[in-house]
């Protein structure tokens, strides 16, 4: 079996991710959506659930509840008690539900780093998107430019976000580099400070294509995939999850994004040819491990 450039079998050198994220019995989003393909990647996730939802908020009605920080908090005591946090490789953010889990957040990420100083923290600061704007509580943007990316070693923003992250707009490919090197200066000094922008378009991309583009230690690379005809939810979650899990494995911002948008790229492709409206997490298991078509992060 073939495996994304600079990895070889991912079930020989395992990693342990902490993954604090939201939770729906239906569908998937945040953990629903990261743990699985971390898992076959052979990956040991370690999964702290922020809400625990019906379904996504996306359908405009959901049963469920918003765990509170504390209760975030402890169950994360309860995982160092183990002693296991020297051996955690990661922590992986993503929907806070309120700025009290944020904190729970951003401190299991400074005690992992504490016990592990190798290990890294990856936000995915969700803000919003392009279609609902702004979806969050009040108080969660500004948690993140204050507290999350100040933490963070890796972020995984889409357009909106970065852009009402930075201030700044990304209307060409060099306004979304220089929006990137923004939020760099916002992040952890001394960690790879490490960028994954999801959902570019640019003014030069094309109408049926969708960019990528990550930036690290002063590089940037775009990585180009057909737009499939499709509006879902949790796609983000997942490649952060992949983003991270390939960066840990490869060292490279550069091979971790081929790996996560050639995956991302044949999930969203099955999902599409079955017309869902949940993404086809399980069905398109073989392209997390081993992805169809592969695409070339071109430096930019």
């Amino acid at each position: 079996m073939l495996y994304p450039r600079g990895l070889n079998n991912p079930s020989q050198v395992p990693v342990n991710i902490l993954s604090i994220q939201s939770w729906v019995a239906y569908g998937h989003v945040g953990n629903a959506s990261a743990v699985f393909p971390l898992q076959l990647l052979g990956a040991e996730v370690w999964a702290v659930n922020t809400v625990q939802f019906s379904n996504h908020t996306g359908y405009g009605s959901w049963k469920g509840q918003v765990f509170s920080g504390e209760a975030v908090a402890e169950v994360i005591e309860g995982i160092a008690e183990r002693g296991v946090l020297p051996r955690c490789d990661a922590v992986l953010s993503g929907y806070m539900g309120d700025a009290g889990i944020g904190t729970a957040i951003v401190q299991a990420a400074a005690r992992v780093k504490a016990a592990n100083p190798k290990a890294l923290y990856c936000c995915d600061p969700v803000i919003g998107d392009d279609d609902r704007g702004v979806y969050v509580r009040p108080g969660i943007p500004e948690f993140m430019k204050t507290r999350a990316l100040p933490a963070a070693d890796i972020a995984t923003p889409n357009r909106f976000e970065l852009e009402h992250l930075t201030g700044r707009t990304c209307r060409t490919l060099d306004d979304a580099k220089a929006a990137v090197a923004a939020l760099q200066a916002m992040m952890a000094a001394g960690g790879p400070r490490s960028v994954l922008l999801t959902s570019l378009r640019s003014e030069d991309t094309p109408d049926d294509a969708i960019d990528l583009l990550a930036g690290e230690g002063g590089a940037f690379h775009r990585l180009r995939t057909p737009l499939h005809p499709v509006s879902v939810n949790g796609a983000g979650d997942a490649i952060a999850a992949l983003y991270l899990f390939h960066r840990l494995k490869t060292g490279s911002a550069a091979a971790a994004l081929e790996a996560a948008g050639s995956s991302i790229h044949g999930l969203m492709r099955r999902t599409a040819e079955a017309g869902s409206r949940e993404i086809l997490t399980v069905a398109a298991r073989e392209e997390f491990v081993n992805p169809a078509e592969r695409f070339v992060a071109v430096p930019c």
